[in-house]
């Protein structure tokens, strides 16, 4: 079997035993649970409510939208009504913003949803059309929405569609199970977009740390000819999308450049669900799977939760905690967010909830570096991570956008290989994150 890979990269323990072979399983709010919808789900512009207080919803029902074209809309997960609005909800990314609060009654009465005969027959503006409707944005943790990312300009020429289903990050498995469960979805919802770029070729890129996934992929898209299913080696950033078109396709994104500028488009595994559900069936995207998994909790496993759930009301669904968690975070360790609450809602990115005790937190204190060069030899995207923190903290940013910063996938390697256990990564997010807001301003 020919395995592809890309320069450079760890291999931390993947720590997915404890969940790879848990079924997914329905979560669904409790009668009067009060739901959360943040405004800003999505990369570009916050969604403005199309709801009024006391005003009744339905399954479905599009409760938020905006005319801008970066932006993508939000449907009620739940059928209840709308008790207020909210300017302060935190979400599990950290970010503050208005949210609808609706009181789910339990009914779950849906808006009418219809299907598509014929989907695979459509034209590019219709499939469009239907996937921004539905609110799709990218499921594997950017949210950058999908209708914008199938669109790209008419002098890119996209030759190569990848579906991501490496998930490299550890702890995490909804992909892999979405792979054992739905691969028919999969598959369909993959033909779909090949079928708005007539001559691409599509790639479902799994790690062979998956080898069910694998078999199984590769028997149902067994007859399409214009897919194939790459076996990767399993390692770490493999699913970020500048490495993973290095795997697959040996080509190199353009620093300040997207996939698109050398004719690729990746989308992750449940964007490509999400696209056949909205397209074959008609349905918004309302609902996540979600990985909660850490010593503290009582049942790890993966759940389909539906968007707006707290994730305390979700843990406390699954059979709540055996003992009190010393560690939160939202995602996967490498790349997600600690929390101080699990008052925050289920988002589109949300991914995973990692609740650790406290051996499961322990941490060495940071030293001074010892200029090594380890966290140089292992950054996939070839940076010097440890100049750029050095620029950061002399306050050289000038220094540091001279030396490609900007270009971090901030996957979080430099700071895991680091003997001197340097807060790199996380001072580099933290610039880049100011600098985006200054540009944006």
């Amino acid at each position: 079997m020919k395995k592809h890979s890309f320069k450079r990269g760890i291999h931390p323990p993947d720590f997915k035993s404890a969940t790879d072979s848990r079924h997914i399983e329905v979560i669904l709010p409790k009668v009067g649970e009060m739901l959360m919808f943040p405004m800003r789900q999505h990369i570009g512009a916050p969604c403005e409510p199309l709801v009024e207080i006391g005003q009744r919803v339905l399954v479905g029902q599009k409760i938020a939208d905006s005319e801008a074209v970066m932006s993508s809309p939000i449907h009620a997960s739940v059928s209840g009504i709308v008790r207020g609005f909210d300017p302060h909800v935190l979400s599990p990314t950290g970010i503050i913003s208005n949210a609808i609060l609706i009181e789910n009654d339990g009914l779950m009465e849906e808006v009418p949803m219809h299907g598509t005969e014929g989907y695979l027959k459509l034209s590019k503006e219709e499939y469009l059309a239907k996937i921004r409707e539905a609110g799709i944005v990218g499921l594997g943790g950017a949210g950058f929405p999908a209708h914008i990312k199938l669109n790209p300009p008419p002098d890119k020429k996209i030759d190569t569609i990848i579906v991501n289903a490496s998930e490299c990050e550890p702890y995490l498995t909804t992909d892999f199970r979405v792979m054992i469960e739905q691969p028919n979805e999969i598959r369909r919802g993959l033909q779909i977009i090949l079928q708005m770029f007539p001559g691409a070729r599509g790639i479902i890129a799994i790690e062979d740390n998956k080898l069910d996934g694998i078999q199984t992929m590769r028997a149902v898209c067994r007859g399409d000819d214009r897919i194939t299913v790459a076996a990767l080696k399993t390692k770490y950033p493999q699913g970020s999308e500048k490495q993973l078109i290095q795997a697959c396709v040996k080509r190199q994104v353009p620093s300040g450049g997207l996939p698109a500028d050398i004719g690729c488009i990746v989308d992750n595994v449940d964007t490509v669900i999400a696209i056949d559900r909205a397209v074959k069936r008609g349905r918004p995207l309302m609902r996540k799977v979600v990985t909660v998994v850490g010593g503290a909790v009582k049942n790890p496993g993966n759940y389909k939760a539906r968007l707006g759930m707290t994730y305390a009301s979700l843990i406390e669904a699954t059979g709540g905690f055996k003992t009190e968690p010393l560690k939160l975070v939202s995602g996967g360790p490498l790349m997600g967010v600690s929390m101080f609450d699990l008052n925050v809602p289920v988002v589109k990115t949300s991914s995973g909830v990692l609740c650790f005790t406290e051996d499961e937190s322990r941490m060495p204190d940071e030293s001074a570096c010892i200029r090594c060069g380890r966290c140089v030899a292992h950054c996939p995207v070839g940076l010097m991570p440890f100049e750029l923190n050095t620029y950061i903290l002399h306050g050289q940013i000038d220094k540091f956008k001279k030396c490609n910063g900007m270009d971090c996938v901030e996957c979080g390697s430099c700071s895991y290989i680091c003997p001197a256990k340097r807060h790199i990564s996380q001072s580099i997010r933290a610039t880049r994150r100011y600098l985006l807001s200054q540009g944006k301003k």
